[in-house]
């Protein structure tokens, strides 16, 4: 079971007003299992986005960018779960345009302000005909309350459903922020998550917005990691409704840190909750880095760490083997690391000081955080102030089983 996490409580996530959300069974790769989500934004919304780097980037994931670039104004997000559209070429396009084409129809609407979005199984075809023969049964379903179902919609291997809203006051008003996100396997975002979805009914020029999730992206999404395998489809978008008569115009007008704070909050809830439903995870790992010249150095043994499979196993063994620490510290790619000044904590445990194991260190000590389901890794490296933090879980029996069974 996850970490610590469960799904949204009935009414915990508030509605955006003029947002509205629509769900439907499109059969997309299984029967009788809610695959397909529309969204619908209202006039002068704005919408920001940020997406994968890989190479291989999915069909949607390219439409996004180029519709975004075009400036249009976006009228509304699709997205289908069951098939990822990557890897398949021209005609992966073509059948993402299809998608949108079709939901312009039914919208009024040019396709180009259709954003499409797509999860699940790479190097398939996307079964355009369900999908579009589905966009009526989900535009029936529109309702601005239908946050928690369209968490639900959009997941894959999730075991639950990942949702948040959290609420501010600007100028006397209340400034409401929900957000879902999808994911649990083929995590580790690289300006984005698996999928995930934040909007605000407050009013937010397109640039401010825009620059607004590119640093809360990296500060909550771009911190997480699964299994260190960064997706075909990473999404995420952020979305202003304009609704609440609260207009936030510079980022040194009096409600920007306000909201800013309360987007950031929401994303990083989602982004840990990745790791903290991680698929098999049993352990949800937090681990502080500083002393770096720089965050990028703090980022290198951060990383090296949560992707080490030596330790995400010992993790769940519960076995304090921590010289596999040590060993990922020295690999992370510091060339003049001195590994002198480097000190590393298991929790509150000095376990390593001066090169070596810590004259003080008792392994029952660190025997028993190692069985806590929050464990803390902290490292000093002794040479300057930077810090960065990385979130990871760790690796059961179960995530093999998941993945080797993942199209069966």
């Amino acid at each position: 079971m996850p970490v610590n996490l469960t799904a949204p409580a009935s009414g915990s996530l508030k509605p955006i007003k003029g947002i509205q959300l629509g769900i439907a069974e499109a059969g997309v790769r299984k029967a009788n299992r809610k695959d397909l989500l529309v969204m619908t934004l209202p006039e002068g919304a704005q919408v920001a986005g940020v997406f994968t780097q890989n190479r291989f980037c999915a069909a949607p994931v390219i439409l996004c960018r180029e519709f975004l670039a075009a400036g249009e104004p976006i009228r509304a997000l699709v997205v289908n779960t069951g098939n990822a559209n990557a890897g398949t070429g021209v005609d992966g396009l073509a059948r993402a345009r299809q998608v949108c084409a079709a939901l312009g129809e039914h919208l009024h609407c040019a396709s180009e302000q259709v954003l499409p979005f797509s999860t699940g199984v790479i190097m398939e075809s996307l079964p355009v005909e369900r999908i579009v023969d589905s966009l009526p049964a989900a535009l029936v379903d529109l309702s601005e309350a239908h946050w928690e179902k369209a968490a639900e919609a959009i997941m894959t291997t999730d075991i639950v459903a990942k949702g948040l809203s959290r609420q501010c006051e600007i100028d006397g008003k209340t400034v409401t922020v929900t957000g879902i996100a999808k994911g649990s396997g083929m995590i580790h975002p690289n300006m984005a998550t698996m999928l995930g979805y934040v909007a605000t009914d407050a009013a937010v020029p397109a640039g401010l917005l825009q620059g607004m999730l590119k640093e809360i992206s990296n500060v909550s999404f771009n911190r997480v990691t699964v299994d260190g395998d960064t997706s075909t489809n990473d999404s995420f978008i952020l979305i202003a409704a304009g609704t609440s008569g609260v207009v936030v115009e510079s980022a040194q007008a009096a409600g920007y840190a306000a909201l800013y704070a309360a987007v950031r909050e929401v994303a990083v809830f989602l982004a840990q909750a990745l790791a903290r439903d991680g698929e098999g995870a049993t352990k949800f790992v937090t681990i502080e880095v500083s002393g770096g010249r720089d965050a990028e150095e703090c980022l290198k043994v951060g990383k090296a760490i949560a992707h080490s499979p030596l330790i995400k196993t010992a993790l769940f063994a519960s076995d304090p083997n921590l010289g596999r620490l040590l060993a990922a510290i020295g690999y992370a790619g510091i060339a003049d690391l001195d590994v002198n000044t480097v000190r590393l904590w298991l929790g509150s445990v000095l376990v390593a000081e001066n090169g070596g194991r810590n004259p003080a260190y008792v392994e029952a000590e660190a025997a028993a955080i190692m069985k806590e389901a929050e464990i803390i890794i902290r490292v000093d490296l002794g040479r300057g102030n930077a810090s960065e933090t990385v979130w990871t879980c760790d690796f059961s029996y179960d995530y093999v089983k998941i993945n080797a069974e993942y199209r069966s």
